[in-house]
């Protein structure tokens, strides 16, 4: 249990029940009958500065595009995924320094072993020392998609209260319905995985858990159930999101190259420990 309910693990749980949280509001909002159009006069503050902005936004953008509410969407998550693109970069700066000090966190584990109050206090303490000294913020990770919360609460608003949103047309889908073929919701599991999975490469694999590969699994799992019942739109949002996730992540970090990196490595430390060996058994045999 102490292997799951580590400080990332429950980073990862807070961010998958704030997510069920906003599936469960938004099933509840699809739930309420045909909506009444946002505009500036709207009864709440989130209608009339939030959701009422993002949908004048969204068909201007259409309009750029030949009046395209799927590719408008698109464009917007993109924008969106631009302005991240910062935080992202500050994300994935303070993950590679944890991957550099994970030998330290592992043998701090391994000297505080115990499950009483003491040994998780002075873990805990230990830990974040060394975090400190490394300049390393380990909520960070979090905020990106955080922030992605409300954009895609007041992205779903848009859509159910914009009647030229919710009657457009992208390829095969009614951007207001669910889509009738899956094809979306397949492809949104599968990237929400690859993104998970290539971000995990640059960790070494001792430092990765059973409780770390069922996450990866079960977030990629909760994203394609929910995108069955969600408005494409959303589920166009997703898909976009994560496939520029992919990219930028290949940009920033570029994974496989460090995999290699630390392979090497790895391979090099193994050879010169046979060198060593070599060595001492040569020096035994002159004795």
């Amino acid at each position: 249990m102490k292997d799951i309910l580590t400080k990332k693990n429950v980073k990862r749980l807070l961010v998958l029940l704030t997510v069920v949280a906003l599936a469960v509001v938004l099933t509840g909002c699809a739930s309420n009958g045909k909506p009444e159009p946002v505009s500036h006069t709207s009864g709440s503050w989130w209608n009339r500065w939030v959701i009422y902005y993002m949908s004048t936004f969204l068909l201007w953008l259409s309009k750029l595009v030949g009046n395209n509410y799927g590719w408008a969407i698109i464009i917007f998550t993109i924008i969106v995924r631009l302005i991240l693109y910062p935080l992202s970069a500050i994300q994935i700066k303070s993950t590679t320094k944890m991957q550099k000090i994970q030998p330290e966190i592992d043998a701090l584990r391994k000297k505080y072993p115990g499950s009483d109050t003491e040994s998780r206090t002075l873990l805990s303490q230990e830990t974040n020392k060394l975090y400190k000294e490394a300049g390393i913020n380990p909520y960070a990770g979090c905020l990106p998609l955080i922030i992605q919360l409300p954009v895609m609460y007041a992205l779903y608003g848009a859509i159910w209260q914009t009647p030229q949103l919710q009657t457009g047309h992208f390829m095969w889908m009614d951007l207001g319905k669910p889509d009738p073929y899956f094809i979306m919701p397949i492809l949104s599991m599968v990237l929400t995985f690859i993104s998970t999975y290539i971000s995990q490469l640059s960790t070494p694999k001792e430092s990765q858990t059973m409780s770390t590969k069922i996450m990866t699994y079960g977030m990629a799992i909760m994203v394609g159930v929910m995108g069955i019942y969600f408005q494409s739109a959303i589920v166009v949002y997703w898909v976009i999101s994560n496939l520029f996730q992919v990219v930028q992540t290949f940009i920033l970090q570029n994974p496989i190259k460090y995999r290699r990196e630390q392979e090497e490595k790895e391979r090099q430390e193994r050879e010169r420990k046979r060198q060593l060996r070599r060595t001492y058994k040569r020096l035994r045999r002159r004795k």
